[in-house]
């Protein structure tokens, strides 16, 4: 009996040596990312995943003396019980050290318990609702917050003479975010909301509303829709009813005007003002040389998915360099804060208090050049924070 106890015992410890080993010796990181590889997102993550590898191609996939090994999940159309599974099976199954990607905030959301009860670094490389971060101290975000592009927008807009705005938005937290933000904004400095509609996210057909904007007869519209394919589809709507800059100016976020929802809209683009953090067509020397790496890899321009996931393997990188390659979730948080580099978007900063990006701004208009379409710089706001956080004293 004293033998099997004692055989017992020593075959505990041995199992919990060899498992520790894995843990503390290993010379290979695993960055698990949570996708949306299908569905209507599926452009978005797969834009997103370009700029990851574009990152890696330039960087190499070796870092502190760890090897990089990426795991791609997808969780389809952004099933909240899938994204908590996947990133389970990540670190419990496939011993991820680190969560990354998330193009949708539910994704985001669902893995933030995840990453909290794991003690694991997180990365956001889109989902924009500015809570995320709260809902786990290991989440970092490189990729910006809906209210730090709708704030920006409502002053600008304020400022070029609207005042009556009709808002129009996703029925999820992100939309809800942008509408929360522009109406407190725009109210704030004297402007009107003369009415508003939140529309399902998976919707085909936004005519609907588009006429129901245009009857309240509004200086200008105010839109949120989400990446994939519901830029495009809003598109042919205004185009379809004929709306046009010469009658109530059209402004929202920056997926509204990306190149499929041009090509969608054709000259009726003409004239619509968005808000983004990031375009392919800014200047910048380190944008150009993305730009050109990016299309000659991939055939096509870099977006705002793009250098959401290029900026966050960037984070990663640069926070092993400072852990000497350790991957504990406090560690990396910690060397994530105050991190500062140059974007292709521009200046980039991490806020060593709310783990949000602080960066610049734009305000964009669709003009014509050279016979294409493009978005246009008409201002910017320089280091701007989440102004949700802000609001909160954070």
């Amino acid at each position: 009996m004293k033998l099997n106890l004692f055989t017992f015992v020593t075959g505990i410890l041995a199992s919990q040596f060899l498992f520790a080993g894995v843990g503390t010796a290993q010379d290979v990181v695993k960055v698990g990312l949570v996708m949306t590889y299908t569905g209507v997102f599926g452009d978005a993550a797969t834009q997103m995943d370009n700029g990851i590898k574009l990152y890696m191609k330039e960087n190499g996939d070796t870092i502190a003396g760890k090897k990089i090994e990426v795991l791609r999940r997808d969780a389809g159309v952004g099933a909240v019980d899938v994204a908590k599974r996947l990133s389970q099976e990540l670190i419990v199954r496939d011993n991820a050290d680190i969560l990354a990607g998330f193009v949708t905030t539910p994704t985001a959301m669902a893995s933030a318990d995840i990453s909290k009860e794991a003690k694991k670094f997180m990365v956001l490389m889109n989902a924009g609702t500015s809570l995320v971060p709260d809902k786990s101290p290991y989440i970092v975000r490189t990729s910006y917050t809906i209210s730090q592009t709708s704030d920006p927008l409502a002053r600008w807009a304020y400022a070029n003479g609207v005042r009556r705005v009709y808002t129009m938005v996703l029925d999820l937290a992100p939309g809800i975010d942008s509408e929360t933000t522009f109406q407190r904004v725009f109210r704030s400095l004297g402007g009107e909301i003369i009415g508003s509609v939140r529309f399902p996210v998976m919707n085909p057909d936004f005519s609907v509303y588009v006429q129901r904007a245009q009857d309240s007869k509004p200086d200008a519209i105010f839109v949120f829709v989400p990446g994939g394919e519901q830029p495009a589809a809003l598109g042919k709507a205004l185009a379809a009813h004929g709306v046009s800059s010469d009658k109530m100016k059209v402004m929202g976020n920056d997926v509204l005007t990306d190149d499929s929802a041009l090509k969608s809209m054709g000259d009726l683009a003409l004239g619509i003002i968005t808000a983004a953090h990031y375009d392919h067509n800014l200047s910048n020397p380190k944008n150009r040389q993305f730009v050109a790496a990016y299309r000659e890899a991939y055939g096509r321009n870099p977006d705002l998915f793009s250098v959401g996931g290029y900026d966050g393997m960037h984070l990663i990188y640069e926070a092993l360099k400072k852990t000497g390659g350790k991957t504990d979730g406090e560690g990396l948080v910690e060397a994530a804060k105050g991190l500062g580099w140059d974007s292709p978007r521009g200046p980039l900063l991490i806020d060593a208090n709310t783990r949000d990006v602080v960066q610049t701004i734009y305000i964009r208009k669709v003009e014509k050049v050279n016979g294409v379409l493009v978005n246009v710089d008409i201002a910017k706001f320089e280091n701007v924070k989440d102004p949700v956080k802000e609001m909160q004293g954070k």
